[in-house]
């Protein structure tokens, strides 16, 4: 056993190169197949220390799982089960979680979690939690889940940095999002923020991804710290940081503006892969720099020109949406792109067919709307589609109907060109003083009118804890500006939470007050 541990201590410190070298002159040499031929005949009287620290090197070095060895000391656990101390206990569920599952693995397992269940009230290391939880994994009933997260909790005050990167790990494991321990351990990695590795930073990052915990505080610490070593850190490193972000909805200013000053310093770093990721990350946060803008939209448009001879149809097509989100029309792109939707080209696959012609459409409405040469229309052709509206509509609805005393001084669920819509119209006078009727503006031009269009978007609409809205929404917004609407933004989750009265008066600040025009990005969070 001590042969076996001390060959394996000296192994994980190796390269993946040296490991692979190492590993075939391990399993070739003579006295190895000895040790193999000792352990399997004494498994049956070995120490439990020693049975479970034999499999975990074995396993760890890479010895084949269907071995008559390994299958041996899988069942020989399976029989001392119960006389595994806690110790034990850990070292057994880290071999388990790298371990493939077969019939005698099943039984350890299923063994094992009884045991679990049994000696949990009685485990106090966060260490050995930590271990059960990677090894009982997303399969792990609830019930048992809970029991582990109270372990957890009461060990809690004793929490180390290097713990809560590793318990971060755990809950990931168990696809398990424990709020008390997910916040414990990102108050523990702010705290310590300067001490968390790179790829450490990413795992964080996808954590909070996979199990749908949105902690603005903790992604702010991690922003701000990768933004102060910028320098510390290579193009590619913090371009990975972003593209983390951009998954979870969060958009680091400062960042962005640093790496978009990066890339114009260094345009080779575009190749095709990174440039997508590059327009992928900024169109979806809706971040334009505010330094060298028109800089940056050069460079990405020249890197986008020199990659047009390998660029597959759906990766133009990507392309020139991403820029079309930002309001840039890259017309080189554009024509080659109008040239193979003529050919029919971009048709492709039904899983990929509704998202294409989306993002299609939208690039068509770019080109008219976004256009140096587009002009307010006099008029514009609104379609009511349905005096219904959703239930999480229906209280906007109530607070305009006391606002304005009747359904004809508004409409709802209301269809413009371009195939945009918004929930809900209200017109008022060119002096913005009073609320017109529906009807008898529909035949007036716009100059005579002013038009407020409402939208009630969720939060996923808007970036991560702010009232910055994402991509998509931004674009609606600004299209809808060009035909001559003021737009205003609200979180309709928010909206919600709101009692009657507030929400009341909140919508009649928006209809009558001056900033729904000056500022027609205003939303909720604003006011609030």
């Amino acid at each position: 056993t001590n042969s076996l541990t001390m060959a394996w201590r000296l192994f994980k410190n190796l390269s993946e190169e040296q490991q692979r070298y190492e590993k075939q002159l391990i399993f070739e040499h003579p006295a190895f197949a000895k040790l193999c031929q000792q352990l399997l005949r004494g498994a049956r009287r070995m120490t439990r220390g020693d049975l479970v620290f034999s499999l975990h090197a074995l396993v760890n070095l890479g010895v084949p799982q269907n071995t008559l060895l390994v299958q041996t000391l899988v069942r020989v656990c399976q029989e001392k089960l119960n006389q595994l101390d806690n110790r034990c206990i850990s070292v057994l569920a880290t071999t388990l979680a790298r371990m493939d599952k077969d019939k005698n693995v099943s039984a350890l397992q299923a063994g094992f979690q009884l045991l679990v269940e049994q000696r949990i009230s009685t485990i106090r290391d966060i260490f050995i939690l930590q271990n059960l939880m990677k090894c009982l994994g997303k399969d792990a009933p609830v019930f048992l889940k809970k029991k582990l997260e109270m372990a957890v909790m009461r060990e809690i005050d004793g929490l180390t940095f290097p713990n809560a990167l590793r318990m971060f790990l755990a809950c990931a494991a168990m696809n398990y999002c424990s709020l008390p321990i997910l916040n414990s351990c990102s108050k523990k990695i702010q705290e310590n923020v300067h001490d968390v590795p790179f790829r450490q930073l990413i795992l964080i990052l996808d954590v909070c991804h996979t199990l749908l915990y949105r902690n603005v505080k903790l992604f702010s610490a991690l922003a701000d710290y990768v933004n102060s070593t910028a320098y510390l850190w290579d193009k590619r490193q913090i371009m990975l940081f972003l593209s983390a972000c951009e998954t979870l909805g969060f958009q680091p200013t400062e960042l962005l503006d640093i790496f978009a000053e990066k890339v114009t310093e260094d345009p080779d770093f575009l190749n095709l892969k990174n440039l997508l990721i590059v327009l992928r990350v900024y169109s979806r946060l809706n971040h334009v720099p505010r330094v060298q803008k028109h800089l940056f939209f050069e460079t990405v448009h020249s890197c986008l020109n020199k990659c047009l001879p390998q660029i597959s149809n759906t990766e133009l097509l990507k392309a020139v949406y991403a820029l079309g989100i930002l309001g840039y029309l890259p017309h080189r792109a554009l024509e080659e792109l109008l040239q193979k939707d003529s050919k029919d080209e971009l048709i492709l696959s039904d899983d990929l067919k509704e998202q294409n012609t989306m993002m299609l459409h939208s690039v068509k409405a770019c080109m008219e709307l976004d256009s140096s040469s587009f002009t307010k229309p006099p008029f514009v052709l609104t379609q009511n589609l349905s005096s219904l509206v959703s239930l999480n509509l229906r209280k906007a609805q109530e607070a305009l109907i006391q606002i304005l005393g009747d359904e004809n001084m508004f409409q709802q669920n209301v269809q413009l060109p371009y195939g945009y819509h918004i929930d809900f119209e209200v017109r008022m006078d060119s002096d913005r003083r009073k609320v017109l009727p529906i009807a008898a503006t529909d035949d007036h031009p716009d100059s005579c009118v002013q038009r407020l269009a409402f939208l009630f978007a969720p939060m996923s609409a808007f970036c991560l804890g702010t009232a910055h809205p994402q991509g998509k929404l931004a674009m609606k917004k600004r299209h809808l500006n060009k035909l001559g609407y003021h737009v205003i933004l609200i979180q309709n989750k928010k909206f919600q939470e709101m009692k009657n009265e507030d929400a009341v008066e909140f919508l009649k600040r928006k209809i009558y007050s001056e900033d729904a025009f000056s500022f027609p990005e205003a939303t909720l969070q604003d006011n609030n």
